[in-house]
């Protein structure tokens, strides 16, 4: 029977890339604690596996399609925040990520250097302790462009998938440990503390809802107003101004037969029927226990809609969420949410709006539609690619790639189809913060192109690498585990001592930024369980773009230093 399957995987290899998948996926599900090997570097072990179970063949034309598809996806998630990264004052985040990225490389040089490994067991160790799968497909197009021959480079690319299959459990898990456990010790902090306060500062609150909250739930309800009304005689707008720091709204009201415009200048009189917005308990303090509550259709019937404003607006971008509700064109908008990238954003007073973020507003139909031309443009959601502009921004970034070169040492070397291609992609993303409508891709598909793309470039890496994976085991020892982990903290202590004792960064912040620059989401996710607050991505967020370009491309950079 294992003969039969053996052979089956041989004669359709194709069919054996997707069992590696759904096993990648399966392995990298199981958790221990916030630790997990996810479905990357699930999909490698399984491609190892069961390329050592059966001598699959593999296509390296198969293999470049799926890197180049996750590459582009990666520079087009994070081009706006790479881009916009280099503008904006988080320059900490952004310094930690550079600092620790480029410490990583020269430490990952330093013990494969000791260790005298191979450029496939240098690039691997580097992708494996950093935790950067990414860098193993850089590293390959580095090897495949090798001046050796074809069974050398084939060796190099297996010792990649191993070097990172041995590295890789400690480069997530020691990250983890060392923001979760080590760093707080040391500053003798906890964490759920530190995280209130820089709450506090940053304008959120928690257990009364202050601006933050109000901006995210609201109930639209119509009181008749009697003669004890304590709103009785104000206009709307002092009405509004009432309750400092909470969204309140009146949009309507109901005066005998007639039904008016909330106007700031109106007067509200007794027997009036107001339409109002507000959080719940706002509404009480404003009406009064005794506040008769109507059900008026007519009154009530104001239409309300839902938007996701992409913010272009360079005169919107930098003002923080407290100074943006301030401006006239916000009267009876309500902000959901902000999200910058992939990551959702903390609604405080203090939080800082960038362009290129997603703000979903909610309101009357007039007000979203007059708000979105002061934010930026509506984007819809889309259901189709532009595979013109992905086809081509590939293909050229592509060609770049292999044109542009430099001398480094007298060796020739150029940026390689796959850094051409994450070139690309950066400024297809970029390009989206002046022309949302350029290149649309739906965020459903760039998902697919990460993910899988990814997944299955690494899972076909490892069956390639399968047949000699105990071998060379045995023959890079425990030294390669224990320079893995080397590399793995070093970074981190030089971006922690950088952060606390030269930048005097908070500790919150600073532990976000240290996740980010290693890319370790899961890190940064375990902060927030620890902490119980969302608070820590505003350092995670400017630091993991940095990061996340610079440790793909210091794949190719060992086997360029080592290949010499």
């Amino acid at each position: 029977m294992l003969t039969w399957l053996a052979q089956f995987l041989v004669r359709y290899p194709e069919l054996a890339l997707f069992l590696v998948i759904a096993a990648g996926y399966w392995i990298g599900s199981f958790r221990i604690g916030a630790f997990s090997l996810g479905p990357v570097t699930g999909a490698l072990f399984a491609g190892l596996a069961v390329g050592d179970f059966a001598h699959v063949p593999v296509s390296s034309m198969t293999k470049s399609f799926l890197f180049l598809l996750f590459l582009f996806g990666v520079g087009y998630s994070v081009g706006p925040q790479f881009v916009l990264a280099m503008k904006r004052d988080g320059l900490k985040p952004m310094l930690i990520a550079v600092v620790v990225s480029l410490t990583g490389l020269a430490a990952a040089i330093v013990v494969a250097r000791a260790l005298r490994l191979d450029p496939g067991f240098a690039a691997g160790l580097l992708s494996g302790a950093l935790s950067q799968s990414a860098a193993m497909g850089t590293a390959t197009d580095a090897v495949n462009s090798l001046p050796v021959s074809e069974a050398e480079r084939a060796l190099f690319v297996s010792h990649i998938a191993v070097a990172d299959a041995v590295c890789y459990i400690f480069g997530y898990a020691g990250v983890i440990t060392f923001c979760t456990i080590v760093v707080p010790a040391l500053l003798k902090i906890d964490l759920k503390t530190e995280a209130l306060k820089l709450e506090q500062a940053l304008g959120i609150t928690r257990a009364k809802p202050g601006l933050a909250s109000a901006w995210r739930k609201f109930e639209l309800r119509a009181y008749r107003l009697d003669a004890h009304a304590a709103i009785v005689g104000l206009t709307v707008a002092a009405t509004e101004a009432r309750v400092p720091g909470q969204r309140v709204f009146i949009h309507r009201i109901r005066r005998g037969e007639r039904i008016l415009e909330a106007e700031p200048a109106t007067v509200l009189a007794a027997g009036d029927v107001v339409a109002l917005s507000a959080p719940r308990q706002i509404i009480v303090e404003l009406i009064g226990p005794r506040g008769e509550e109507v059900e008026d259709r007519e009154l009530l019937d104001i239409p309300v809609v839902a938007a996701d404003v992409f913010l272009i607006n360079t005169k919107l971008a930098g003002s923080s969420l407290q100074q943006a509700s301030e401006q006239d064109w916000t009267r009876g908008l309500y902000l959901r949410s902000v999200s910058r990238g992939d990551e959702a954003l903390p609604i405080a007073a203090g939080t800082v709006l960038e362009r290129g973020d997603m703000l979903r507003i909610v309101g009357p139909e007039t007000v979203v539609q007059n708000a979105a031309k002061s934010i930026g443009v509506i984007v819809a959601p889309s259901t189709t690619i532009d595979f013109v502009v992905l086809g081509l921004a590939i293909f050229l970034g592509g060609l770049v790639g292999v044109l542009v070169s430099f001398s480094v040492g007298g060796v020739t070397i150029s940026l390689s189809t796959s850094v051409g291609t994450l070139l690309a992609g950066l400024l297809v993303g970029y390009l989206r913060t002046r022309l949302p409508y350029f290149g649309r891709i739906p965020d459903g598909a760039i998902s697919l192109m990460t993910s899988l793309g990814l997944a299955a470039f690494v899972g076909l890496t490892g069956i390639h690498a399968g047949p000699i994976f105990l071998a060379a085991i045995r023959e890079s020892g425990i030294g390669l585990l224990l320079g893995g982990m080397i590399v793995t903290l070093l970074p981190q202590i030089v971006g922690f001592c950088l952060g606390h004792f030269v930048l005097r960064m908070n500790p919150i912040l600073l532990l976000g930024a240290l996740t980010g620059a290693q890319t370790v989401t899961a890190a940064m996710a375990a902060i927030q369980e620890r902490s119980g607050s969302s608070v820590v991505v505003l350092g995670y967020t400017p630091a993991y773009p940095i990061s996340n370009i610079l440790l793909t491309t210091w794949g190719s950079v060992m086997v360029v230093v080592f290949a010499g």
